[in-house]
């Protein structure tokens, strides 16, 4: 046996270029990336729209607090009748938290139309949310407006993975790089080690299994 995952079979292959299996391959290979962004993508929107939609009807309430309390408390109730796993109270109050983290950033558009604004602000927040739900839960923790969006376009750029961005964050790398005169060096350094999700672990991952109402499976 060889060290190839895959061997072909020298009495059953056509003789084909074997240009031809790798094209087919890599066609796969990026059909499947292509799914893993446009499922976080999806999933990201939904989650900003659900939390957009939790700030409009609690600003109806008169003691928006104890309103608001019970609104996400009813909605949680609710949608997980009809949909199942995902959507707690903790989970609604994280969309309501990425709403209002993002708003300034995404709902910079006006128009005397709310069905066109509502369209245009989905359009928006599809093309601004590039990276995973999982992502944005712990770009959310971080206050700074300009801080945060730094760790965003890195994490896009370099495509760190989830442990990645908190250990570039928990190691202050926008600090240092501000403080350094070598700054190419410091983001070498600081992407050393970065692991790169493939496609099949995006779709593995909790908040997309909860998202499209799949269990996850026992490993």
């Amino acid at each position: 046996m060889g060290n190839s995952k895959y061997e072909m079979n020298q009495t059953a292959a056509l003789p084909v270029d074997h240009t031809f299996y790798e094209n087919a391959a890599n066609l796969i290979a990026e059909s499947r990336k292509m799914v893993a962004s446009t499922a976080n993508t999806v999933i990201c929107v939904t989650n900003f729209e659900i939390g957009r939609m939790i700030v409009q009807e609690e600003q109806r309430g008169q003691n928006r607090a104890k309103y608001g309390t019970t609104l996400i408390k009813a909605l949680s109730e609710y949608l997980t009748s009809q949909f199942g796993k995902g959507f707690s109270e903790t989970n609604l109050r994280s969309f309501r938290k990425f709403y209002l983290t993002y708003k300034e950033q995404i709902e910079n558009i006006q128009s005397e139309n709310t069905a066109k604004s509502n369209l245009a602000i989905q359009q928006k927040a599809s093309a601004e949310f590039k990276l995973s739900w999982s992502h944005y839960q712990v770009l959310m923790r971080i206050s700074d407006r300009q801080i945060r969006k730094f760790y965003e376009i890195e994490a896009f750029q370099s495509q760190w993975s989830v442990p990645q961005l908190k250990r570039q964050y928990n190691s202050s790398l926008y600090e240092r790089l501000a403080l350094s005169r070598n700054k190419e060096e410091v983001l070498k350094l600081a992407n050393e080690g970065q692991v790169v999700e493939k496609p099949q672990d995006v779709l593995k991952n909790p908040f997309v299994l909860e998202f499209l109402g799949m269990e996850e499976k026992a490993a």
